[in-house]
């Protein structure tokens, strides 16, 4: 199935309905981007959401999921950014509000648990860290990989970002717990703070 085409895959999937889906990314499809068109003006604008098939979500959640074992049994992956970044678009991705997550990670670096902490608007999320500090403190946690997501497409961090991403880092070493690293996930984007020498 290599090298079938996108449209001979969702066939295989979704049957009859394929045709009408065709035309979207798969990026698109899965809800990783929201659905955007061309204006006249040569602009791209946001679409209205619109209904992904059951079967397609279905394949999105069993696909993180994967990941996530892989995650767990491999401390290696968590060394990659790649990786995780794959696993937090799942994660993340087409979100249409703020949210902020932590993967939680034992002694030898392997995944633990992916969970929401703080769910906000589509223009920003409260991050409180001494609920931060309680959520790794009740898995038993040695380090923790953050992340969130920016709605509006763009994953270039703000001050504010920065200024949290220190302050979370500061308050989880008083119990012990390393920040490895910080994501931002923004429709199929990843940016990595580690990456960027931010953390």
């Amino acid at each position: 199935m290599i090298h079938s085409s996108n449209r001979e895959l969702l066939s295989i999937v979704l049957g009859d309905e394929a045709a009408l889906l065709a035309s979207r990314s798969l990026a698109e499809l899965f809800g990783l981007r929201a659905p955007r068109q061309t204006t006249t003006l040569g602009t791209e604008q946001a679409l209205l959401p619109y209904a992904v098939p059951d079967r397609l979500m279905a394949a999105r959640e069993l696909l993180r999921r994967a990941l996530a074992e892989e995650l767990a049994e491999s401390p290696v992956s968590l060394s990659s950014t790649t990786a995780v970044g794959d696993y937090l678009r799942l994660f993340l991705g087409g979100q249409e509000y703020e949210s902020f997550v932590a993967l939680w990670l034992d002694g030898q670096n392997r995944l633990i648990a992916g969970s929401e902490l703080f769910r906000g608007t589509v223009t920003q999320t409260s991050v409180y860290p001494r609920e931060v500090v309680k959520a790794g403190l009740r898995l038993n946690a040695s380090a923790v990989i953050l992340a969130h997501n920016h709605p509006s497409g763009h994953p270039e961090p703000s001050r504010a970002d920065e200024l949290l991403t220190s302050e979370l880092k500061n308050a989880l070493a008083l119990v012990d717990i390393r920040v490895l690293d910080h994501f931002i996930v923004a429709d199929t984007a990843v940016m990595s703070f580690a990456e960027r020498g931010l953390i």
